[in-house]
């Protein structure tokens, strides 16, 4: 790791590796129609200055074994707020900005597993912001990695020289709505496939349209999210919780 103010990617619990850390500038949409954009407007992306929280459960099955984590996220102010059982360290609250200095060990340990499940659950917004990513565009329909059919391949691949395991390479699968419906994981940009999952079951969260389930090729792996809810700018007071397109 060379900076925590560099750009980061997920942590993939099959494999279990940490993130550097990310900044919330650039949080505004362009007008471009690269795949990088066309992800992030069908993400929610104009609307993202809206949100002063964003809170969420992450689940994950691995096996037969199941972990869950829940966040609070507030990025105009970087602060998260893992809520924590005691076996996980209780409640603990901190700024990101102070992963510069000498965060505590607790911080350390627990801010790896926020950039992970965060990465999960808005991963178009985040590969928006990180512009140090290269993303490249297949003109012809690919097959699915998962079932049958075809969608639009895009290629992401970070910096070698970026993150706790640089190099990696993600293949998304896009839909006509710009929406990704399943994608592969290369740790460290090995040929062999690292993670396979689908994104489905995608809901409105405010201004936002995230995908609450990812399933692996069988049943011995899953990552889905429950308690996602924005409060909004425009009513600081309440609390609008996800909802089925309609």
């Amino acid at each position: 790791m060379t900076s925590v103010q560099k750009v980061f990617k997920p942590v993939w619990i099959a494999s279990v590796f940490a993130l550097l850390a990310f900044g919330c500038s650039g949080l505004q949409q362009t007008n471009s129609t690269s795949s990088r954009d066309r992800l992030a407007d069908a993400c929610g992306i104009k609307n993202f200055n809206q949100v002063e929280e964003l809170r969420y459960t992450f689940n994950v099955k691995v096996g037969d074994k199941v972990t869950s984590r829940s966040w609070s996220w507030e990025p105009k102010k970087d602060r998260v707020t893992f809520k924590g059982t005691a076996e996980q360290g209780g409640t603990v609250s901190y700024e990101r900005s102070s992963l510069t200095g000498q965060p505590t060990e607790q911080v350390k340990k627990i801010d790896p597993g926020f950039v992970n499940d965060n990465y999960w659950l808005i991963f178009p917004l985040r590969l928006y912001w990180d512009q140090s990513a290269k993303v490249t565009t297949d003109e012809a329909a690919a097959n699915l990695p998962i079932g049958t059919g075809k969608a639009r391949r895009v290629v992401v691949s970070y910096p070698t020289t970026e993150g706790y395991t640089p190099g990696d390479v993600y293949e998304l699968f896009v839909n006509d709505s710009d929406r990704i419906v399943q994608w592969v994981y290369h740790k460290g940009g090995d040929p062999k496939p690292t993670r396979i999952t689908t994104w489905e079951d995608y809901r409105k969260v405010g201004p936002l349209k995230l995908s609450m389930n990812h399933q692996g090729p069988d049943a011995s792996f899953r990552v889905w999210f429950t308690d996602v809810a924005v409060r909004l700018s425009i009513s600081p007071a309440s609390w609008t919780e996800s909802q089925p397109f309609e």
